[in-house]
């Protein structure tokens, strides 16, 4: 089953500035499931065409599943659903190209795997062979906390009231709370109804409380929905404690600009010795 046997990938890069202004198409995720499925098969061909449902369907709506059924008796059935982030509309086509964008990417990352999710900054794409549509899970994907912020009673009641707006039970299924600097984030996947809804949001936001309290942000992102809370201006994934660390783009840059050199010296070296070996065919000759 892929929930339990998911192989993840998380994003090392760093945001700056709120979530709203990130741009929507930034990795968070991605996981894929261990089995595979074979080329040419009905499976293969039912994924493709959920995926291309997936895109056609965000450019009406910012939410929708779908289920396509195989030939009786087969495993040819596939479910999945897509969701954009709650200020993210269909009318002005930024929903579906963020989940245009989600699609591609969960096509290379899962190639012939017979599950798949991926979230990006703006939307969310999951496809499974076994139905997962309209069931709580509450499964712990990522967590992650900035660095400690010390003890600043200012700041923590800060958090505190935007972390308990996003626990009010009467905030729907998207939900933004501010506290001067502050901004939290809360959503969960629309095929939960709102019991469940409450009940997911109140896990992440528990666990928010609980791992990230005393840090600058923190991410808590559960296997239908998350929670979220920054300082709006400055939110860094990549320094924070609670999650993988890692180079940003400076680090990049330099380790790109090695290899070049080293394709460089190597060319360099090989147009030398071809040279020299010229040379020495000369001097035999003479």
């Amino acid at each position: 089953m892929f929930a339990t046997k998911l192989v993840l990938f998380i994003a090392v890069v760093s945001l700056l500035g709120t979530f709203s202004s990130a741009a929507v198409d930034t990795f968070i995720y991605g996981g894929c499931s261990q089995a595979k499925y074979f080329p040419g098969s009905p499976y293969e061909s039912n994924v493709n065409s959920l995926l291309t449902s997936f895109v056609s369907s965000a450019s009406l709506y910012t939410y929708n599943n779908f289920t396509l059924n195989g030939i009786s008796g087969d495993i040819s059935s596939v479910y999945g659903l897509y969701q954009c982030r709650g200020d993210l509309s269909s009318g002005s086509g930024d929903c579906a190209r963020c989940v245009a964008r989600a699609v591609s990417r969960l096509g290379s990352l899962c190639a012939m795997a017979c599950g798949g999710a991926l979230q990006l900054e703006g939307c969310f794409v999951k496809y499974d062979n076994t139905t997962f549509l309209g069931v709580e899970d509450k499964t712990v994907v990522v967590r992650r906390c900035g660095p400690p912020v010390g003890y600043n009673s200012d700041e923590l009641t800060r958090r505190d009231s935007v972390v308990g707006y996003l626990a009010a039970s009467s905030g729907g299924s998207y939900r933004v709370g501010v506290s001067g600097n502050l901004q939290g984030v809360a959503q969960c996947t629309g095929d939960l109804s709102a019991t469940e809804c409450q009940d997911c949001l109140m896990e992440a936001i528990g666990r928010l409380r609980s791992d990230c309290g005393g840090a600058a942000w923190g991410d808590v992102y559960l296997a239908k929905c998350y929670a979220r809370y920054s300082a709006r201006g400055g939110h860094s994934r990549a320094n924070g404690y609670g999650g993988s660390r890692n180079n940003d783009d400076d680090e990049i840059e330099k380790t790109l600009a090695i290899i070049v050199g080293l394709i460089a010296g190597v060319t360099l070296l090989v147009v030398f010795l071809s040279l020299m070996a010229k040379s020495c065919e000369r001097g035999k000759g003479k």
